[in-house]
């Protein structure tokens, strides 16, 4: 059993409890409907405003058969060198712009670069390949609209989406500069590492990840499908420059572990950190957690420093 009140520091759990005092751990037993209330709601207690400068346009981008929102932040002295293309969290069933706005706004700020948040589709609603075609449709988008670099940035759920568009796209005329990859699921082995180590961790289980997954595939078995599990893709080369920011208490932590490995055996580059004493959703203890402040600090200088053409890992 791991002991999480040795891993965990007095601040992170205030957060914690915090946290389970808007979202409780059972909030997945509850309906799809009353999850995405509990969750928005505890999105709106964290919400941190925006930094001074910043400014946002919510619109949408016309996509076959479909009308995807989006919401583009940009600085009041930008830095042209890249955009970001974001992709929210929620296991693919929670969050929209709203739930990951400070978030956006915070990385426009911190990087200089606009960043387009997706609101993509969410399941049980619709099913996989819903969400991704959807943020590879704002991909094409961007790519087509942006005349310099397009990076990949998602968490959780978002950082799945990313990575699977960063696959889909290694082709592309204008392919991603890069990948930021925030506690992403990727579709590890289940029967070890971190799956095992931290299955009961705080704020997400092994049995959640599960039950996210079943949710957004319908209960149908997609083994083999690169754009629902990244890791299970045959040929890892030729993949954008790639930073993996992992929580240790966490039971998809050892995604960002396997999947740096296989990306510098093709050849490419790529880069993981393991957080310690962090666990799944940090983001929002940002500010509160001197942890937590110095991980996004991380993900805000692997934004800029990809965004820049630049690789010092």
């Amino acid at each position: 059993m791991t002991d999480y009140k040795t891993l965990i520091d007095a601040e992170t759990w205030a957060f914690i409890e915090k946290t389970n005092s808007y979202y409780p751990p059972d909030t997945i037993d509850y309906t799809v409907p009353q999850q995405r209330a509990i969750y928005d709601q505890m999105c709106r207690e964290f919400f941190a405003g925006y930094p001074q400068g910043v400014t946002a346009e919510t619109t949408a981008i016309a996509a076959p058969g479909n009308s995807i929102p989006i919401r583009v932040y940009r600085n009041a002295t930008p830095d042209k060198a890249a955009m970001v293309l974001y992709a929210h969290g929620g296991g693919f069933i929670l969050g929209g712009l709203d739930s990951h706005d400070d978030v956006c706004a915070e990385l426009c700020a911190r990087t200089g670069y606009d960043v387009a948040s997706v609101d993509y589709r969410l399941a049980p609603e619709h099913l996989h390949p819903a969400a991704f075609d959807d943020v590879m449709d704002a991909f094409e988008w961007a790519a087509g609209t942006y005349d310099c670099p397009v990076l990949l940035c998602g968490d959780s759920a978002g950082g799945n989406l990313s990575a699977a568009v960063a696959h889909a796209t290694r082709g592309h005329t204008k392919k991603p500069a890069g990948q930021v990859l925030i506690y992403p699921g990727l579709g590890g082995d289940r029967s070890r590492g971190s799956y095992v180590t931290h299955a009961q961790a705080p704020m997400l289980t092994l049995r959640d990840t599960e039950f996210y997954l079943k949710i957004r595939t319908g209960g149908v078995d997609r083994t083999g499908d690169i754009t629902l599990y990244p890791l299970s893709d045959a040929d890892f080369a030729y993949l954008p420059p790639t930073v993996l920011i992992t929580a240790q208490c966490d039971p998809l932590s050892s995604d960002g572990e396997a999947y740096r490995d296989r990306v510098v055996a093709a050849g490419g580059r790529a880069y993981w950190f393991e957080e310690p004493g962090l666990m799944h959703g940090y983001l929002r203890a940002r500010h509160t957690v001197g942890r937590a402040r110095s991980s996004f600090t991380r993900i805000v200088e692997a934004v800029s420093t990809l965004g820049n053409g630049e690789w010092i890992w």
